[in-house]
């Protein structure tokens, strides 16, 4: 059990928040000292976005209380978080592109600075901090890592005592993870608090000093992490030990499902990425990795390969079929499904049930419809059967896809595709934002298609999983791909190297 030292800085007693059918916290009760790293922990739908929004003042519990700095609080709005001393860095920025860094940042603040002021204070603290930031910068020339830092730097502005952070290194490089790591020990020392959330547990062991684990709404345990192993975190959040799954290679690669011929789309608009001469082949039975930093071109790529983006008919071949010409519909009818990055809007329809969700994919691969209507009593029993295979948490197949976690939606979205069996599956971050146990069964999944002859190709900003996945790999830099490479000659040192766009 974890006992730390220091100073309590927030008390958690007895929370407990529940919603139509579903207890999110049940009886949960934290402390965290003045200074200390604390990791928050626990599978998609566990209860820890609740929690942190009952700590920052987004969500009201209806049960227990909360001290801060010794004196119970009642945390109603996060304006009155943020004026106790408690900042957040969400998962997903709020950003402007067309405004600068400045004035990204005064829409956060809660009190009046003059803008001449603000700038030398952003240069100052940013600069202090090792996190860099031209205050007259324009959002939309920034890469993903010094966005990240305008949320930062927005809430040390603030000077927090208490700094909560939701998955910050899923869209990160290795360099740049390094580096807030640093700064994250240096706001430690210097008496910040700060509770990480993360589902790499490599990291939480590399960074974080004690650990709180929920299972289905309750704690479980709170722990040391020096004590523990990935493994045993793993295990304690999901009740049972972590299998790993079986990724050896295919034993025999089959014929050409995709081949990529001289493929170049323009840029659709000024902040867009140009794809420039792409070549590539993906057999059936295989899985190919596209390592990049976010923002190169794998949104482009993607859209590319599943008709979003029109391109030479010649171009692209799905099955000995030229569809650069097709549209999305008709490349599924040729064997392609694809799983977009964005979950909400591109992957699903936010307010549409599970139900419709899946028919809007599924329907013309498992044939949804008969005399023109919907076939609703089989809709309803494949949008059922990927929620039990993939374990998504939810009520059921009826609420909209907005109401889920962003794991378990991405469960739903993962699995809506690989259960219908392609011939060719692109996956853009498969396992982004998707817990320990999850992530496993989702790279199983992928694994099983290709064993069964699939052609698999993931688009991934995960190192670590690509080259745990991958039959080969490349990278994409500034719209062009690398040549690919069996992935026994690489390890993350190349991989880096081709995502800096060095040929190897």
């Amino acid at each position: 059990m974890s006992d730390s030292s220091k100073e309590s800085l927030i008390s958690l007693k007895h929370i407990r928040k529940a919603y139509p059918g579903c207890v999110a916290n049940d009886d949960i009760s934290i402390r965290i000292g003045h200074g200390e790293i604390h990791a928050l922990l626990g599978e998609n739908g566990a209860g820890k976005s609740t929690l942190v929004k009952i700590i920052y003042g987004v969500v009201k519990a209806d049960e227990g209380s909360i001290e801060f700095e010794g004196s119970p609080v009642q945390i109603k709005n996060p304006a009155y978080a943020r004026s106790l001393g408690i900042a957040m860095v969400f998962q997903h920025f709020s950003l402007f592109d067309s405004l600068t860094v400045a004035q990204n940042i005064t829409l956060g603040m809660d009190e009046k600075i003059d803008p001449e002021k603000l700038s030398e204070r952003i240069v100052e603290v940013s600069n202090r901090y090792g996190l860099p930031l031209d205050p007259e910068r324009h959002v939309y020339t920034l890469s993903v890592g010094e966005r990240q830092r305008i949320e930062i730097i927005r809430c040390l502005l603030q000077n927090p005592k208490l700094l909560i952070m939701d998955e910050p290194t899923s869209v990160l490089t290795p360099q740049e993870v390094d580096k807030l790591f640093e700064t994250l020990h240096r706001l430690s020392d210097e008496g910040m608090a700060i509770l990480y959330i993360s589902h790499k547990l490599d990291e939480i062991k590399a960074l974080c000093e004690n650990a709180t684990i929920l299972r289905h709404g309750e704690k479980i345990d709170s722990v040391v992490v020096a004590d523990q192993t990935p493994a045993s975190l793993a295990g304690l959040m999901m009740g049972e030990e972590l299998k790993l799954a079986d990724h050896a290679a295919t034993s025999s690669v089959g014929e050409v499902r995709l081949r990529v011929h001289n493929l170049n789309i323009a840029a659709e608009s000024a902040l867009g990425i140009s794809l420039r001469n792409i070549n590539f082949e993906v057999r059936g039975g295989e899985i190919v990795g596209l390592a990049g930093v976010a923002g190169n071109g794998q949104d482009e790529l993607l859209k590319a390969l599943n008709g979003e983006l029109r391109s030479e008919s010649e171009s692209i071949i799905i099955e000995g079929s030229a569809v650069g010409q097709m549209g999305p519909n008709e490349r599924r009818v040729f064997g392609l499904v694809s799983v977009p990055e964005k979950r909400l809007g591109h992957g699903a329809v936010p307010g549409m049930s599970l139900v419709d969700n899946a028919f809007l994919t599924a329907n013309l691969r498992l044939g949804l419809t008969k005399l023109g209507l919907i076939n609703y009593p089989k809709t309803v029993e494949y949008a059922q059967s990927v929620i039990e295979q993939f374990d998504v948490r939810t009520p059921d197949e009826d609420v909209s896809a907005d109401s889920l976690s962003g794991g378990n939606l991405q469960k739903f979205i993962v699995g809506r595709e690989i259960n219908q069996l392609p011939e060719l599956i692109v996956v853009a971050q498969p396992t982004w934002g998707v817990d320990a146990g999850a992530a496993q069964s989702i790279r199983a999944a992928l694994r099983a298609l290709a064993n069964q002859g699939t052609a698999v190709l993931v688009i991934s900003q995960d190192l670590d999983e690509l080259i745990e996945m991958s039959d080969r790999i490349g990278a994409i830099c500034a719209g062009k791909v690398s040549q690919l490479f069996p992935i026994d000659e690489m390890n993350s040192e190349k991989i880096g190297l081709l995502m800096a766009g060095v040929e190897l």
